[in-house]
């Protein structure tokens, strides 16, 4: 009896001990304080940690600085705010604030020494919009990894050139506020994330929309080397060439025309300076009733140092694993509802000039239909299709690290996109496959279940191991644009030749002529 006493007080005191070390993450320490989380089922959450700052006042406008220390224990049970953005029904400016500068981490690690694979996701939305607590991405950390999701400034805050502000910059430059955002996130990763069961040397950076271009540019910085080991860019790249006017479609901006946007929006805002500029209400700069929008990453000379396609011929980029994929309608989102064939096709010819005829020949849009179709088709290779066959065609070319292509195609009446003419997978519809959206309704999407589940599985090797394979999954080779080596999601995983090839090749025709093009107006100036 005192045997099995002694055995039954042995067994209670490991369970004990097993569920302490299993709650022990609960509470951990980073640079600047003791931190406590959340338990959610088997996982610790971390919700809110500051890695810098608040960017207001005199820091409005600048690089991030190193959050300040506190005392005792700081709860990170609530999300930080959203940064100031157009509002909309759910997201009111009471919600926003310019004090945004958090991450968010979810990690299924039992103690610190576990040296867990890190994922660390960048949010889209246009470099406007969308939030950080959104897209925790629990279920992939329940598959043994620790999460990372960051906050970084969008808008005008984010992304606003200036002159003044270049003069006042000790380097010159200006812009680009919200990759020095990410940056910073991820030097704060690379210090503290070893306190959170987190292996350092093993960072993957993943994002969609304008979180996956964001990754590209990390991949392109000087000032993100050796801060990641591997990349998944999910709809987007930053590949087009630029000039030194404002942006427009297909023509990203060099600081000077990025400027020249900040002055318009100065003028905008009837302001006389840049310290008008600073006293603002930040959603006085960045609420949809601003009347002005569209601040994008510049080529500024420091984040963003060239052309991404001449850094990539160049094999001058942080060359890592990378995993790049488009989905098969991405237009399908961006399509004007009242689309009409005259107003389609002088869209065509304002965007392409003379080769408009040509872009019409793989764009059609002789009616109304047709026409709706080709403005998301355009839309979906310019914006998205072509930059990620560029990134993966690049680096299989000059890079030494695996390449992998992807393309999702699955069938589903589940979209983003309302629009009934929708003939595939629109933009933003892959967040569903990898936040297990279909997975807990398996009853209702089997099918979309089950290619979430594969997708999942690919992500989460690739994560652990810089390779997607496995056993029991279809093997998936680098990219190899003479092969069928893109992996198709669409009732199941196969391989399929580079996907709208005719359309695609177009694009990079064109694009390698505005690239000569404005590189010659450069040389002649």
């Amino acid at each position: 009896m005192k045997k099995l006493l002694t055995i039954v007080l042995t067994f209670c005191a490991l369970m004990t001990a097993a569920a302490v070390q299993g709650q022990s993450l609960l509470k951990t320490h980073v640079e600047t304080g003791d931190i406590e989380g959340v338990a959610e089922g088997e996982l610790a959450v971390y919700k809110a940690i500051p890695y810098a700052q608040p960017p207001i006042g005199n820091l409005r406008w600048k690089a991030p600085q190193p959050a300040k220390s506190w005392e005792g224990v700081r709860k990170a049970d609530e999300f930080g705010p959203m940064p100031p953005q157009p509002t909309r029904p759910g997201r009111t400016a009471d919600m926003m604030s310019e004090d945004c500068l958090y991450l968010g981490i979810v990690t299924p690690a039992m103690s610190a020494n576990d040296r867990l694979p890190v994922l660390v996701w960048i949010h889209g939305g246009g470099f406007q919009t969308e939030w950080y607590g959104g897209d925790m991405w629990r279920n992939l950390a329940q598959r043994g990894i620790v999460v990372v999701s960051i906050e970084y400034r969008t808008g005008a805050l984010g992304f606003m050139a200036h002159p003044e502000l270049t003069k006042e910059n000790p380097e010159g430059h200006s812009g680009n506020y919200g990759i020095l955002d990410q940056i910073f996130a991820l030097q704060w990763v690379q210090r503290n994330i070893t306190n959170f069961g987190g292996d350092p040397s093993k960072v993957t950076i993943a994002g969609e929309s304008a979180g996956a271009i964001s990754c590209s540019l990390l991949c392109g910085s000087p000032l993100a080397k050796g801060l990641f080991h591997g990349c998944i860019s999910q709809s987007g790249g930053s590949f087009a060439p630029w000039s030194d006017a404002p942006r427009s479609l297909g023509l990203d901006a060099s600081q000077k025309g990025a400027e020249q946007q900040g002055l318009a929006f100065q003028k905008h805002l009837k302001k006389k300076n840049l310290k008008q500029m600073r006293q603002m209400d930040p959603m006085l700069l960045c609420d949809g009733n601003v009347g002005f929008a569209g601040f994008w990453p510049c080529v500024d000379g420091y984040v963003i140092t060239d052309d991404q396609y001449r850094l990539y011929e160049r094999g001058e980029y942080n060359d890592v694993p990378i995993i790049v994929m488009t989905n098969s309608d991405e237009g399908a989102l961006f399509a004007p509802g009242n689309m009409t064939a005259e107003n389609f096709q002088k869209s065509v010819k304002g965007i392409f000039g003379d080769w408009a005829d040509e872009a019409l020949k793989y764009y059609p849009g002789n009616n109304d239909d047709e026409a709706w179709h080709g403005f998301g088709d355009a839309f979906r290779d310019m914006g998205f299709a072509w930059p990620s066959y560029a990134w993966v065609n690049l680096q299989t070319k000059t890079g030494k690290s695996p390449a992998y292509a992807a393309f999702l195609a699955q069938p589903s009446e589940v979209s983003f996109s309302q629009d009934p003419r929708r003939r595939g997978v629109a933009h933003a519809d892959d967040i569903m496959y990898l936040n297990s959206h279909f997975i807990m309704q398996n009853d209702k999407y089997p099918i979309e279940a089950a290619v979430s589940e594969i997708m999942q599985q690919y992500w989460v090797n690739f994560i652990k191991t810089g390779n997607p394979n496995a056993k029991g999954l279809p093997y998936w080779p680098t990219f190899d644009d003479s092969k069928p080596t893109t992996m198709q999601f669409s009732n199941g995983a196969s391989l399929i030749m580079r996907p709208n090839r005719e359309q695609i090749d177009f694009v990079e025709r064109y694009y390698k002529a505005k690239r000569e093009e404005t590189e010659s107006q450069r040389k002649s100036k």
